[in-house]
């Protein structure tokens, strides 16, 4: 073998298996998303403490929410084109700055209501595409990790579902014992935390921008596909000649979801449950415990009971959701998550009844993001993933802003009781009906046919090395 050869080989050798990329984007993940839930708690609180108004306490969660949804859709051509690790630790430090003016603004007594508003947009403007960034470097973390997608997704999910568990206990005692401006700047704190993770902790080259292998000039993942060194520069050019704008990166994003009708059906059926878990929660819940004499504190329980059999479910199915028929574990999950919470609450069971159906429904959830998540991953090519997650996750959070109203308005209008059975039966519907349409075999179809094709499922993304190359 000549000297030209071996080196074409070592090039070609695929690169040590490394932890640190999951663990770096898991933990950024984990600590913003855990202030995020402190603020939760502590934002409402602020604003009623000082204003006394429910409806300014739901203007400001509409604030922050409609400008989270919004800029998502619109940002992800930027997170393909600048990188989700810059995008990531950029909005995240903006994020830092604005939550903390917050506490500042208020000790000086500098911060009217519509000052309030403009921060909190800019918070929620920032988490949209900061989050997106943040998803979108699981795959290529799992390929460093030679971790299966689902074990990849799946842990992220138990990192969501900790952050959701944690942060509102962590909020709630501090907002008793200390205020809800520590909680503020507590969640401050968070975002500059997971800026410097992002920016610091993960390896060099992670994150990097991606265009569509047909741009390199030569195959992608091939022994050369990177040219030769004294043609770099010819080769850098050429490849920022051929990217496209902004609204062309956009419209090949649209263009490819409306290609695919698994993806679009997942994110219908997505969107019209989160309307319903947002109106559950924010409308239906506090209703309920406030007209059941359960009081504020079955609130907290119920979401406790369903937050820590979430993490259990999460930790499963990071473990085993890989080896799992994925479309009868999905519809199973969505089975036990679903409508049981709202027809409890509509049979007035006593309590213990209650928290049992909200634990198990927490635990069916734990599997869903998992397979979601490896669904997108698994169909949508890399150089697209920043455009497509961006306008899907948007697509399917856009009824959230106004789950709350319109569960406000029905049980204003019928009643509590009626409101929870036709949001269980809809619920039932959506998730389980839905399932008929021939869409869904496609979901373990893919992973079939890899299987059948020989591939490792300990190495499950080798896929992306064909489809894009790294952007120096």
């Amino acid at each position: 073998m000549t000297a030209a050869a071996t080196t074409g080989a070592a090039t070609a050798a695929p690169s040590a298996r490394s932890l640190r990329p999951l663990a770096g984007v898991l933990a950024a993940t984990a600590v913003s998303l855990t202030g995020t839930r402190i603020s939760a708690i502590a934002l409402p609180w602020f604003v009623l403490a000082t204003t006394g108004s429910a409806t300014m306490t739901g203007l400001v969660a509409f604030a922050e929410m409609t400008p989270y949804v919004l800029v998502k859709a619109l940002t992800g051509p930027l997170v393909d084109r600048l990188g989700p690790r810059v995008v990531s630790w950029t909005t995240d430090a903006v994020s830092a700055v604005a939550a903390g003016l917050v506490p500042l603004l208020h000790a000086q007594g500098l911060l009217p209501f519509w000052l309030l508003l403009a921060v909190v947009a800019v918070i929620g403007a920032m988490r949209g595409p900061g989050d997106l960034a943040k998803s979108v470097m699981v795959p290529e973390a799992a390929d460093a990790a030679r971790v299966p997608l689902e074990r990849a997704t799946g842990l992220s999910g138990v990192t969501e579902r900790l952050a959701s568990t944690v942060g509102p206990a962590v909020g709630g005692g501090l907002v008793a014992l200390t205020g809800p401006m520590a909680g503020l700047a507590v969640n401050a704190a968070t975002f500059a935390l997971g800026s410097l993770v992002i920016a610091l902790a993960l390896p060099r080259g992670m994150g990097r921008a991606a265009v569509p292998a047909a741009a390199s000039g030569s195959p992608a993942g091939s022994p050369d596909g990177g040219a030769a060194e004294g043609a770099s520069g010819g080769v850098a050019v050429a490849e920022e000649a051929e990217r496209p704008g902004y609204w062309r990166m956009f419209r090949e994003g649209l263009a490819f979801l409306r290609s695919e009708p698994l993806l679009l059906t997942v994110i219908v059926m997505v969107g019209i449950t989160n309307l319903l878990d947002a109106g559950f929660m924010t409308v239906l819940v506090p209703v309920w415990a406030r007209e059941s004499g359960n009081g504020p504190a079955a609130i907290g329980l119920t979401a406790s009971a369903m937050g820590i059999a979430a993490v259990a479910g999460s930790l499963i199915a990071a473990a085993v959701a890989h080896r799992l028929p994925r479309r009868a574990v999905f519809f199973a999950g969505f089975l036990l998550a679903g409508a049981p919470r709202f027809l409890v609450l509509a049979a007035g069971a006593p309590m213990w009844v209650v928290l049992t159906v909200f634990a198990v429904g927490g635990f069916g959830s734990g599997f869903l993001n998992p397979i979601l998540g490896a669904v997108l991953f698994e169909r949508v090519p890399r150089h697209l993933l920043g455009r497509v997650h961006a306008l899907g996750d948007s697509l399917a959070w856009a009824g959230i802003p106004l789950g709350g109203l319109l569960a406000g308005a029905a049980v204003a209008l019928v009643g509590l009781m009626p409101t929870l059975v036709a949001g269980g039966l809809l619920y039932f519907a959506t998730t389980n009906l839905a399932g008929l349409r021939p869409e869904w075999r496609e979901m373990d179809g893919r992973r079939d046919r890899d299987r059948d094709r020989g591939c490792d499922a300990e190495v499950p993304a080798g896929r992306a090395e064909r489809e894009t190359v790294p952007v120096h």
